[in-house]
């Protein structure tokens, strides 16, 4: 296959074509037959792409006196003399605004002179941006030299200014002329294309082109407005910097746990920003130059007929290039699409490892591909295959997604997906490429998690084939008695306490040798492997059942032993134990690698919880998991994919997910059990015939609900027997429902469709028959998150995160969680908080807002309890992680807004962050939301703009902090459900009080009576110190009081003015004798 260059792109059938050939000397003329035909091989050819073709083969002559004129005549004609010729000469060799060219030709006959200039840039070629001809009648064999000034566009001779915005680069500018005879073709009114085919002599020349930013800028002799020059000159001199973009893309950062199931990771490439690069990828669709380098873990090969490593999906749903596969065997297979519509597929010749960490790299270099397998610390073990083809492949990787992994379409590998690069315009040698693991350590942890596991599983299985194996020789052996039967029936089961394990064996797993010796195997299972993880599940049960005492969490670091070894025997509900554990480090040193190691273990093995904790961590980016919305909804669709499914079946240990809060009194009564009040009035009153006693019953059997244990047979049974008896639609239809399906009764569609007819005729059948299809909304939630990881469909832009968003609600409905919340409800309501304890950990980690909410809640009601046994923050933790869920609840931002108010632990203050939570309480239409905002402006705060307009309180009407005051208040008085005066309505009466004092007291009024008063006051104050200043200068003497036996006085004598107090007469009434 031959490689096209990689400069301009020239149709495949012009490639093929021998060049036109070249006349020697330095201004040789092209001559013209004498009969002025169209010389052969010319006629019938698209124009432009042809001569365009044949003036690039020649040498330029960049701007001067070019050497180079094409003969149009054939070879054996070459001996006539001709007269016709045409040559030019550019004055100056650079692209101008106005270039000088002088033209030099020679006619024999009458003819028409033609001038143009053509461009190419990175995005079009052959653009013809001036054109000239005139006529030549008169002056014929006679040399003669016209001067010519071309004139070239603006945006390709200037920078760019305020008038010129975009200036182009031009990479060729080509300047031909030819001549044509007027009677053999060459008119003024004939097509350029057309007449340049009829050509007598031709010439060309290339001119050189100035990068943008060297070009002069244009003088427009325009005067611009003062504001908009200056605006121009702030950035006239700024160069704009292309963008910082390379052809290298990490399509995975961290590791991917890859159960074997049709669940991946979609990746979708944009196309460069950067045009060069751009420009790169469009010119190599059909020659494609790539490298893919991944990390992978291998457990076992395929299983089906081909596993999903790397491919790629193109917008018509098929597989395009490169497509990498798994076989049965362990090859690789890899596909390739072609240019002519078809598929090429091929076969490595070696195999790949199990168990251990390899690096794959492929590289495409047009038709060939290498293929490498590296191993080892230094990656110098490796295998090594070239594979070439004379295909051409198609290669358009924007056109399309990515996957890793699995899929709708195929079934993913079972084992861990490590960094994966892809580099998407250069092929690499894997000396070249720079691709280490990251994780190193953690992936270390796994190799080691999966070296110990197969002892363990090999240890299980010989004892478990042991002991089997025994038990047949004994029975074979052993008289047939009624003894033996009583013995065998219930008696202790047989266990294997001689077989010779090795020392070492034996100390280094003791607590597997410890649980099988004390476990009785009664059960002949049929094959190893489920002989294994159901060992697995009875060493995890056993285990739980020591977690559910009254002192459970003071248990835990003697069953995790037991949890490791159930985990190696498969049973990864065990390794979700593990997992939530050391995260929160319950009961245990907290070790966030050993978390991660089992929660990717937990998700390999498929386990529900595991999947989801993982999704979840990567949703938010949180505890050490990178921020990959991708890769979290690799997991949740995994989940999502098999709710439905474990809907459906009804098996194993399922209940339905309620939105139960442990702050909602009213929901708590309701909850009850078998034996419970609420459900034996229910049961009762069902009896009775009361239909929607007998529909709630039957909803709470069916699906476990309010605390009832999910017995779908009974419901059915109420279904039957309200839709037979009571003949209610809703019962009809629900029973109807079960009938379709096949739930806890045999699958009867004709009945079913009957029951759905009769229902149809009652007066509720249209509001049922809706219920109907908003049930079915699970599968469409699917189908539309698909859509938008994909972004294959143009009404569903990509959107990863919203993906995200409806897988997660789907997953969250899952039976297998909905059971570890219920156990959780139970406990906590029986009293046993660490049961409680345990069981809405283990709900919270997978993401779940209710469980966060309401472990919180346990530990402000048990802070001795969540400080003993838990290593994180647990208030802080799980409201933390609640109130970033969609429709978390206002108490949760409430609490939030107090822990940042107040500080909490580590946590200082910060009460931007507790605006903010405030805010959004408020935005829920929680009253203490406001209430809150309104203390803190009370307290001097400041709320900024963005929240204000987040609350939809205008600045501009709202200026000052009173006015916001009063808006703040009004709005807590209306959301308030208090009928009586509450804090808000106390609070805004208050506020207005003062209002209303403070502008008594600035009113004009007030300012009146206060002058008065203060003058009436200084006016009597005046008065009276007059007074007092008269009675100080004329004293009048006190009277004494009159005795009756005492003569008359005279009248009292006024003492001289100088006379002093002690010089005045005392009068008193009792005179002392004299004696």
């Amino acid at each position: 296959m031959q490689r096209r260059d990689a400069g301009l792109e020239w149709p495949r059938r012009q490639q093929q074509q021998q060049p036109l050939p070249l006349a020697a000397g330095p201004r040789a003329a092209a001559m013209a037959p004498p009969s002025g035909g169209v010389p052969p091989g010319l006629g019938g050819r698209p124009a432009c792409a042809l001569l365009l073709l044949c003036y690039l083969n020649f040498v330029p002559s960049l701007g001067r006196q070019t050497s180079l004129t094409t003969s149009v005549i054939p070879r054996a004609e070459q001996s006539v003399a001709y007269e016709d010729f045409i040559y030019f000469t550019v004055f100056e060799g650079n692209v101008r605004n106005v270039s000088e060219v002088s033209v030099e030709y020679l006619c024999s006959q009458p003819c028409v002179v033609n001038l143009e200039a053509v461009v190419s840039s990175e995005f079009r070629s052959s653009i013809p941006v001036y054109k000239k001809r005139w006529k030549n009648e008169k002056h014929l064999h006679t040399s003669r030299t016209q001067i010519v000034h071309v004139k070239f566009p603006s945006i390709m001779v200037y920078r760019d200014d305020y008038f010129i915005r975009h200036s182009i680069s031009v990479s060729v500018v080509i300047l031909r002329a030819w001549i044509t005879h007027r009677y053999s073709g060459g008119d003024l009114n004939v097509k350029w294309e057309e007449n340049l085919l009829h050509a007598v002599a031709k010439n060309y020349t290339l001119l050189k082109t100035i990068p943008p930013f060297e070009r002069p800028f244009k003088d427009h002799q325009v005067c611009l407005e003062w504001n908009m020059g200056y605006i121009w000159n702030l950035r006239a001199n700024k160069i704009p910097q292309c963008p910082l973009e390379n052809d290298v893309v990490t399509l995975l950062g961290f590791l991917f746990a890859s159960s074997g199931e049709n669940t991946g990771i979609v990746k979708k490439f944009p196309r460069f920003r950067n045009r060069e690069l751009e420009a790169t990828r469009r010119q190599r669709i059909d020659y494609p130059v790539f490298t893919v380098s991944l990390w992978l873990y291998l457990l076992h090969y395929c299983k089906a007929n081909l596993c999903g490593i790397l491919y790629f999906v193109d917008s018509n749903e098929m597989y395009g290039t490169p497509s990498v596969f798994l076989t049965e065997e362990g090859h690789l297979h890899i596909q390739m699409h072609l240019v002519r519509g078809e598929d090429l597929a091929v076969k490595t010749k070696f195999t790949i490892p199990l168990k251990e960490w390899f690096r794959l790299d492929i590289s495409f270099n047009g038709g060939q591909i290498v293929v490498t397998t590296s191993t080892g610390q230094d990656l110098k073990d490796y295998h090594n295959q070239t594979i070439s083809f004379r295909e051409d492949f198609h290669y358009n990787d924007t056109a399309g997604y990515f996957i890793i992994g699995g899929s709708r379409y195929v079934a993913g590998i079972e084992g861990f997906f490590g960094p994966l690069k892809y580099y998407r315009l250069h092929a690499l040698h894997p000396a070249q490429i720079f691709n280490p693991l990251l994780e190193k350590q953690l992936a270390e942890h796994i190799k080691l998690y999966y070296e110990r596991c197969a002892e363990v599983q090999e240890i299980v299985s010989v004892y478990t084939s042991t002991v089997q194996q025994g038990d047949r020789r004994q029975e074979a052996c052993d008289l047939r008695n009624s003894y033996l039967d009583l013995k065998l029936r219930y008696g202790r089961p047989s266990t294997c306490r001689a077989l010779l394990w090795e020392k070492e064996l034996k100390a280094k797993h003791r607590s597997l040798f410890q649980a099988l010796l004390e476990m009785g195997l009664v059960t002949v299972l049929r094959n190893q492997s489920e002989s294994v993880l159901e060992i697995g599940g009875r060493i995890f049960e056993k285990a739980v059942k020591r977690l559910s005492i009254v002192d459970g969490l003071h248990q835990i670091s003697s069953v995790v032993p037991f949890l490791m070894d159930a985990s190696c025997c498969g049973y990864h509900k065990a390794s979700y134990y593990l997992a939530v554990f050391y995260e929160t480090g319950l009961n245990v040193p907290r070790d966030q690698l050993q978390g991660m190691l089992y929660s990717l273990v937990g998700g390999q093995g498929s386990e529900r919880l595991s999947s989801m904790n993982l999704g979840y961590k990567h949703y938010q980016g949180i505890d050490h998991y990178p921020l990959d919305w991708e890769l979290s909804y690799a997991y949740y669709s995994n989940i999502a994919t098999k709710t439905p499914l474990d809907q459906h079946t009804l098996q194993g240990d399922q209940a339905y997910v309620e939105t139960i809060r442990l702050k909602d009194d009213e929901i708590l009564k309701v909850q009850t059990k078998e034996d419970g009040d609420v459900f034996m009035w229910l049961k009762h009153e069902a009896t009775r015939g009361n239909a929607a006693a007998q529909q709630r019953l039957a909803q709470m059997l069916f699906w476990g609900q309010q605390g009832v244990a999910k017995n779908p047979e009974a419901a059915v049974e109420w279904y039957a027997k309200g839709a037979l008896e009571t003949e209610d639609p809703a019962l009809i239809y629900d029973y109807a429902i079960v009938l379709f399906k096949g739930q806890g009764v045999k699958k009867n569609r004709r009945l079913a469709l009957e029951l759905m007819k009769k229902a149809a005729s009652k007066t509720l059948a249209g509001e049922y028959f809706h219920k109907a299809a908003q049930g079915g909304h699970i599968e469409g939630t699917l189908w539309c998150s698909l859509y938008y990881i994909t972004g294959n469909l143009e009404t569903f832009p990509r959107d990863p995160e919203k993906a995200v968003v409806w897988t997660k609600h789907v997953a969250e409905k899952n039976g297998y969680l909905g059971h570890v919340i219920r156990k959780g409800l139970n406990a906590y309501l029986e009293g046993s908080w660490h049961e409680a304890l345990l069981y809405y950990v283990l709900a919270a980690e997978t993401g779940i807002e209710v469980s966060q909410t309401n472990l919180a809640h346990i530990c402000e009601e048990r802070p001795d309890l969540a400080k003993r046994y838990l290593d994180v923050n647990c208030v802080w933790r799980y409201y933390n992680f609640s109130v970033f869920q969609i429709d978390a609840p206002s108490f949760a931002y409430l609490k939030m807004g107090d822990l940042y108010y107040y500080g909490h632990q580590n946590q200082s203050q910060d009460l931007e962050l507790s605006v903010q939570m405030y805010a959004q309480a408020a935005l829920d239409g929680d009253s203490q939301g406001f209430f809150n905002l309104a203390l803190l402006i009370e307290e001097g705060a400041i709320i900024p703009h963005h929240i204000l307009d987040f609350l939809e309180i205008d600045p501009t009407i709202h200026s000052n902090n009173i006015s916001i005051l009063q808006e703040l208040y009004e709005r807590c008085w209306s959301h308030s459900s208090e009928e009586s005066f509450s804090p808000c309505s106390l609070a805004w009466l208050y506020l207005n009080l003062r209002l209303i004092w403070g502008a008594t007291l600035h009113s004009a009024l007030i300012y009146f009576l206060g002058t008065f008063l203060l003058s009436a006051l200084i006016a009597w104050t005046v008065q009276y110190c007059q007074s007092v200043s008269a009675s100080g200068s004329h004293p009048t003497p006190a009277r004494a009081p009159r005795d009756p036996t005492a003569p008359a006085a005279s009248p009292a004598v006024t003492p001289a003015a100088g006379a002093s107090a002690q010089d005045q007469p005392t009068v008193t009434s009792n005179p002392e004798p004299r004696g």
